[in-house]
């Protein structure tokens, strides 16, 4: 299949048979990575990762993942660019497309991600935005697939704050034929204009359902998700949305109204004693850790995939 040249800025971007695509490819390269057979598919390229929001699994992820395929990650902070103190987002997605063979941008706006694709000339990556995570997502799909041996009829819940791995989630688990049941309290529920998009993109649109109480989220649930309460540039709502979200916690008690073999997914970092237990984040059920891991092979699929 061939994605050379396309951008990825949503799950919702891509049919189910190219999502597929990308999850095996991914399953393919970690094979090879864990076989120590060489895989230099990008020998020669050049990636400039823009990063506006700090992280740590998306630079590390990235940078191992260019340089395993045989390319040049280069990372660009926010002091390092023009972008935003002056010079237009369309100048710098044309200067840029000058020079590398493609751009990951980590952000706030999803806007700005969009206008950078617009006008750049070799694909553009969403590495985050305040909407949405698909990179994540990607690695959550190929880890539920490698835990499960399936996607479609599993049931995903997610709970608490409707924010971009949610509406991710949402995207993701509709275009692959799960159930997705997000739990959130009022306020703080994934946009409405999201869930109309994964409902119209499911098999059933009756399967993808925003619900108040978490309990009736996981009921029979195959995969229970959760997030940081606060995420990156909401620190001064951190003790308001605390408050707000106390309810949403994936502990013990909230396991039993699961599947006896649910795995607990966080996509990191993670507040032990707010949205997820150190007890049910440390124990047999939790898949975080290959989570975690997966977005370096999910990332080298998707650099794989669509540079030139």
């Amino acid at each position: 299949m061939d994605l050379k040249g396309r951008d990825f800025l949503t799950l919702a971007d891509f049919s189910q048979d190219e999502i597929w695509y990308l999850l095996q490819l991914a399953r393919d390269l970690k094979e090879k990575q864990k076989a120590g057979i060489p895989h230099e598919y990008l020998k020669g390229k050049t990636l400039a990762m823009i990063f506006q929001k700090a992280s740590t699994r998306t630079r590390v992820s990235f940078e191992a993942a260019m340089y395993h395929l045989g390319g040049f990650p280069m990372f660009l902070s926010k002091n390092d660019l023009q972008m935003g103190r002056g010079e237009p987002i369309e100048d710098t997605a044309r200067v840029l497309s000058r020079y590398v063979d493609g751009i990951m941008i980590r952000t706030y706006s999803h806007k700005e991600v969009e206008d950078l694709a617009r006008y750049a000339s070799v694909p553009v990556i969403n590495g985050l935005t305040d909407d949405y995570h698909p990179t994540q997502a990607l690695a959550d799909l190929l880890t539920i697939w490698e835990h499960k041996s399936a996607l479609a009829g599993l049931k995903l819940a997610y709970i608490g704050d409707g924010n971009n791995m949610a509406h991710s989630l949402l995207l993701g688990g509709a275009l692959m034929g799960m159930e997705v049941v997000v739990a959130s309290p009022e306020g703080y529920q994934p946009s409405a204009a999201v869930v109309k998009r994964a409902k119209a993109l499911a098999v059933d649109g009756e399967k993808i359902k925003v619900v108040i109480d978490p309990k009736e989220a996981v009921q029979e649930a195959d995969v229970l998700y959760t997030d940081v309460w606060a995420s990156m540039g909401q620190e001064e709502e951190a003790a308001i949305r605390k408050k707000a979200l106390a309810q949403y916690q994936i502990n013990q008690e909230l396991l039993k109204h699961a599947k006896k073999d649910a795995i607990v997914m966080h996509c990191l970092p993670a507040h032990r004693g707010e949205e997820i237990t150190a007890e049910v984040m440390e124990g047999p059920q939790s898949v975080v850790f290959d989570e975690a891991e997966n977005r370096l092979h999910a990332h080298k699929a998707i650099l794989a995939a669509v540079i030139k």
